[in-house]
């Protein structure tokens, strides 16, 4: 199992400006929403937005974290 501030921690190492939103939806510690809302995303598509999600988790991603259900965005223009 990985402690949400673990996931958090790596998140936020990988997008410093991210807004991260984590929910562990079973109570094991081990299926996670996120939202993450991010400048890094922008002009990257969904895809590729998730992949750098997954490559900032590591491997996390193979073993502790079973399920992650993921939103990612940009932040809103002013």
């Amino acid at each position: 199992m990985l402690d949400p501030e673990d996931i958090k921690r790596r998140l936020l190492a990988a997008f410093p400006d991210a807004t991260i939103t984590l929910s562990d939806l079973t109570g094991t510690s081990d299926h996670y929403e996120a939202t993450i809302v991010s400048t890094a995303f922008a002009g990257q598509s969904l895809i590729a937005q998730h992949q750098m999600v997954y490559r900032a988790l590591g491997d996390a991603m193979r073993g502790p974290i079973h399920a992650l259900a993921l939103k990612t965005r940009t932040p809103p223009t002013p």
